[in-house]
C-alpha cells in the first residue's frame, strides 16, 4: 500500500474512531473474498499501533445483508460470558430468526448489560455481507457503548476516494440537510428514469452518518456521508425504477411498484429481477420500503458498489427490507439499498408548503 492508503488506514482509528490506546478493537470480515482478508487484516495490523488489543476474527458469508453473524463472533465482540449465559437460555436462536419478542429482548438486554465490561470498545466490520441492520450491532452500540464502523463491500481504492474526503467540512454539509429534512412531513421523488414516490416522515427522524464516531455508542459506514430515514410504514407509493444492482449498471431497468408502504408487481428484462423475486417472495416484509438515505460525500464517485455510491453527494438510495435499527417498525434478515442518479427532491410541510431540497443532483 502506498502512503495514502496506510495513512487513511490510520485514520480509522485517530479521525473516525478515535481510538485510545488502552481500548479494545474487534476486525472481523468473512471470506466472501480474499482481498477482504488482506484489508482486514491490514486494518488490524494499523491498530497495533494505537489500541491496547486489536484481535482479527473471519467467519463464513451469512450469504444476505441483515442477517446476524455467528455466534463465535458474538463471543469475540461481547465476551465469553455473556454468549453462554445466552446460550444456556436458547436465546441465539430468536435473535437469528428475527422472532425476538419483548420478554425476550429485555433478558437479552440484561444479560449483556451485566457483563457490557467485557466487550470491546469499537468494532471495525469488513464482513462483505453488511452487520448494520442486525441486533449484533444494535446491542453493541447501544447496551455495550462500543463505537462501530461498518464497511460492507469495501475496497482498497476507497482509501484514495471516500475515506480521503475532508471529514469536519462533510459533517456539517450532512447535519445541515438532515436539520432541512427533520423540517417535513412528506417527501416527493422524481429522477430522470421515470422514478416517481411519495413518502411520509411522519414521527421519524432523519439521521447522520458522517463517519465520526467518536462517542459511546456511535454507528457509522465507512466510508460515510448520508441522511437518512426510515419512512412511515404503509406511506410509500408510486414508481421505483433501478438502473443499477448493488455491484454493476443492469443490461435493462427494472422497475419496483409501490403501493401502501410495499413493493406491490416488478418489470423488467434482466436477470436481477428474478434474484429479486426470489428475496421479495420469502417474507412480507421484504417488499417494505425501509429507507431513504440522501448522499453527502464530494470525494464518492463509483457507482458500481453501493457502499460508496449510496454516498455520493447529489444521489438519494431506496431500500427495501429492514428498517427496525433505525427508528423503523419492520424486522427481517433482508436489507438492500438502490441508488437514484440526478434525482429531485421535495419537502413537503405542514399546509401542503414546498421547498426543494434536490433538483436534477444539485442540492440547493
Amino acid at each position: 500500500m502506498n502512503a495514502q492508503y496506510t495513512r487513511a488506514l490510520h485514520n480509522i482509528y485517530t479521525v473516525n474512531l478515535g481510538v485510545k490506546r488502552h481500548e479494545s478493537v474487534l476486525v472481523f470480515c468473512d471470506s466472501y473474498s480474499r482481498d477482504l482478508k488482506k484489508i482486514g487484516k491490514g486494518v488490524a495490523q494499523a491498530g497495533k499501533e494505537h489500541a491496547h488489543r486489536v484481535t482479527f476474527f473471519q467467519y463464513e458469508p451469512t450469504g444476505c445483508h441483515g442477517v446476524e453473524p455467528p455466534d463465535d463472533l458474538w463471543a469475540e465482540a461481547f465476551g465469553k460470558t455473556t454468549c453462554e449465559e445466552l446460550r444456556q437460555k436458547n436465546l441465539f436462536k430468536p435473535i437469528g430468526d428475527k422472532k425476538i419478542t419483548k420478554q425476550q429482548l429485555k433478558e437479552i438486554e440484561e444479560i449483556i448489560g451485566r457483563h457490557k465490561g467485557e466487550a470491546v470498545n469499537a468494532v471495525i466490520a469488513l464482513s462483505y455481507y453488511s452487520t448494520s441492520h442486525t441486533r449484533f450491532r444494535d446491542l453493541l452500540n447501544r447496551i455495550c457503548g462500543a463505537r462501530y464502523a461498518s464497511m460492507p463491500l469495501f475496497d482498497e481504492a476507497m482509501l484514495a476516494g471516500p475515506m480521503m474526503v475532508d471529514w469536519k467540512g462533510m459533517r456539517e454539509r450532512t447535519k445541515g440537510i438532515a436539520r432541512r429534512v427533520n423540517r417535513c412531513e412528506m417527501i416527493s421523488i422524481e429522477a430522470p428514469n421515470g422514478t416517481s414516490m411519495y413518502l411520509s416522515k411522519r414521527g421519524r427522524e432523519a439521521k447522520v452518518d458522517t463517519g465520526i464516531i467518536t462517542r459511546q455508542g456511535q454507528f457509522s459506514n465507512l466510508p460515510a456521508g448520508e441522511v437518512y430515514l426510515a419512512p412511515l410504514e404503509g406511506s410509500a407509493r408510486g414508481r421505483l425504477v433501478l438502473e443499477w444492482a448493488p455491484t454493476r449498471k443492469l443490461k435493462n431497468p427494472i422497475t419496483l411498484f409501490i403501493e401502501k408502504g410495499c413493493v406491490r408487481d416488478i418489470e423488467g428484462k434482466e436477470k436481477y429481477v428474478s434474484y429479486l423475486q426470489e428475496k421479495l417472495s420469502e417474507k412480507k416484509e421484504n417488499r417494505n420500503i425501509a429507507e431513504l438515505g440522501i448522499g453527502t460525500n464530494d470525494r464518492a464517485k463509483r457507482p458500481d458498489n453501493i457502499l460508496e455510491s449510496e454516498k455520493i453527494l447529489g444521489t438519494i438510495h431506496i431500500a427495501l427490507g429492514d428498517n427496525s435499527s433505525f427508528g423503523g417498525k419492520v424486522s427481517t434478515s433482508f436489507h438492500q439499498d438502490f441508488v437514484l442518479f440526478k434525482p429531485t427532491v421535495t419537502l413537503i410541510y405542514g399546509k401542503g408548503r414546498q421547498r426543494t431540497l434536490m433538483k436534477g443532483g444539485n442540492v440547493r
